[in-house]
């Protein structure tokens, strides 16, 4: 078990790195010069995780709209003075990048990262893989022919976390019985139930604002629900074969996605897999946590702890030492410094299909199956 310490316009909207090392010269310096595409609001995120690991360099900045690029500069350590872009394509043409953060709205992921793979760079993807079929496809073509000696990692932070690896565990070393059943909750707040004045022109909404539209974002069962699918498939080691599900949207007041879903998954050998998910909620409530029900036992897994039920009188609850993206990039960084490649797209994909066999099967309101889904685009 691996243990760690712990976002356009389609031409420009990412933000990159550049740095006069190779991979190999990387690893002799013990840095990584890394570049932004992408510096809204995940992309400053992860930007400052990156800053604040010392053996990283931000050294190139993209995006399309400069207020974006300011925020950056505030809020991302030392980069005040960092070179900007606006075009993804001019950044991945220096020679001097080791790595790409890849932060753009999701439905640019495969658009970007299939330019990532062609300049062969070290990458760290945002999840989901894409916001349809198509797009997920065109992201496993490229991850196909993507330099073998390089680290693409994706944003599902939990296969990183040592609380989910110690999880994980406790299920693989058979402690936990046979698995009988699973479930992921993503029960919170987000969706715009009051009127919505947004201070963009119209144009710019595509981009500005990519997460309230199913175009764009792939529906919140992709864009954020694919965290907890990802741990669904990643604990079965299997995608599941068919889905049915249903949902709405009940009160949400801008763009077009869904506001409530459930959907039911069966997996190989007649395991299921329940998800459960709204933006309903009242501001600031969380309830988001994946459970696995076994013959011997419960766990429960969440970003700040897990739980492990054995019995009515023994419960084990181990909680999280840091924010589990720190262990995520720390990881990404470790590998690429210590030469160690590995390619995470095809398990990304295979979550996102996931999200998109849930969608479809609520959309249709009848079963759908994994092979369905995967001709329909």
């Amino acid at each position: 078990m691996r243990q760690f310490t712990r976002r356009a316009a389609l031409t420009g909207g990412a933000a990159i790195l550049a740095s006069s090392r190779t991979a190999f010269s990387a690893q002799a310096n013990s840095q990584v010069a890394l570049g932004i595409i992408g510096t809204g609001g995940r992309g400053r995120y992860d930007g400052k995780v990156f800053a604040d690991d010392q053996r990283v360099r931000v050294v190139a900045l993209c995006d399309v709209y400069s207020d974006q690029i300011d925020r950056a500069k505030t809020q991302i350590p030392g980069t005040e003075h960092t070179p900007v872009h606006t075009n993804y394509r001019d950044i991945l043409a220096r020679t001097d990048l080791d790595a790409v953060l890849i932060a753009t709205p999701v439905f640019l992921h495969p658009e970007h990262f299939e330019a990532a793979v062609e300049a062969h760079k070290h990458i760290y993807c945002e999840k989901p893989a894409g916001a349809d079929v198509a797009g997920v496809k065109r992201l496993v073509r490229a991850a196909k022919k993507a330099d073998p000696s390089k680290v693409i990692q994706f944003g599902f932070q939990q296969r990183f976390s040592p609380e989910y690896l110690a999880a994980l565990d406790i299920l693989r070393s058979g402690k936990l019985g046979e698995l009988l059943l699973m479930r992921s909750d993503w029960l919170l707040g987000g969706a715009a139930m009051h009127k919505f004045e947004s201070p963009y022109p119209r144009e710019e909404w595509r981009i500005r604002h990519w997460g309230a539209f199913r175009e764009t974002s792939g529906d919140f069962i992709v864009e954020q629900d694919c965290h907890g699918l990802d741990v669904l498939n990643w604990f079965a080691q299997a995608h599941p074969l068919k889905a049915t599900g249903a949902g709405g949207a009940k009160k949400r007041a801008f763009g077009d996605n869904l506001d409530h879903l459930n959907v039911t998954y069966e997996y190989p050998n007649g395991l299921r897999g329940f998800l459960a998910a709204t933006q309903l909620a009242v501001k600031r409530y969380w309830d988001v946590k994946e459970q696995f029900f076994g013959t011997e036992g419960v766990l429960e897994t969440e970003r700040k702890y897990y739980k492990w039920h054995k019995d009515e009188n023994d419960d084990i609850v181990v909680n999280s030492k840091r924010e589990i993206t720190i262990d995520a990039i720390d990881a990404f960084v470790t590998d690429i410094l210590a030469g160690k490649p590995r390619n995470m797209a095809f398990d990304a994909a295979d979550s996102t299909f996931t999200s998109l066999l849930g969608r479809m099967a609520i959309e249709t309101r009848r079963e759908v199956t994994w092979e369905e889904m995967l001709q329909s685009a």
